[in-house]
């Protein structure tokens, strides 16, 4: 029987691992050896590194959006949660670097992940937008004319290229969310900036 302690335990070496080496350098050796598992040992959670590295993406990402969820259903006001989802996503990426390091370098770089990984958690993860901009559309907070697929991959690519720069500065949290949440309330046509 698979252990879910252990499939964790690989995911976070493999983390690491990518983050450091890159996917393509990568051997999953190096995974078994940050894992302290044996090389044969991977192949009983995962088929190859493609695997594994779409796991890394699927597994955070499922993470990311039940955390987030969990927010937004909380909140009531779409400009908060607007907020929110900006706020928690910079965190994320901040608290976990070498994951940040891994989705920003490797989203670019390898094309069959993006096709294969675009169309599924991640997807979802981006709906989380497109849902908080729809409801603002419906309560009449946000334009009307918005194209809510243009503006969530609008945004995504802001806080995407945000927390990549904190890879090298560190930034104030506070003053990149207030400035980007500004920033999206007005392009989005916020009545009332919060």
């Amino acid at each position: 029987m698979k252990s879910l302690d252990k499939h964790r335990k690989i995911i976070l070496a493999a983390t690491k691992v990518f983050a450091k080496k890159g996917f393509f350098n990568a051997r999953i050796s190096d995974i078994a050896k940050e894992a302290k598992v044996a090389d044969g040992t991977i192949y009983l959670y995962f088929a190859n590194k493609l695997d594994i590295l779409l796991s890394v993406f699927a597994q955070e990402t499922e993470k990311l959006i039940e955390e987030v969820s969990t927010l937004l259903n909380a909140e009531a006001d779409v400009q908060k949660k607007l907020v929110i989802f900006i706020r928690h996503h910079l965190q994320a990426m901040r608290k976990n670097r070498p994951l940040a390091e891994v989705i920003h370098i490797e989203l670019r770089h390898t094309s069959k992940l993006i096709r294969e990984y675009r169309t599924n958690t991640f997807g979802e993860y981006l709906n989380l937008i497109a849902a908080i901009i729809s409801e603002g559309q419906a309560q009449g907070v946000f334009r009307a004319d918005l194209d809510v697929q243009l503006a969530k991959l609008t945004l995504f690519g802001a806080l995407d290229e945000t927390s990549r720069i904190w890879l090298v500065n560190s930034a104030d949290l506070d003053h990149a969310v207030s400035q980007l949440a500004l920033l999206f309330q007005n392009a989005f046509g916020a009545t009332k900036v919060q």
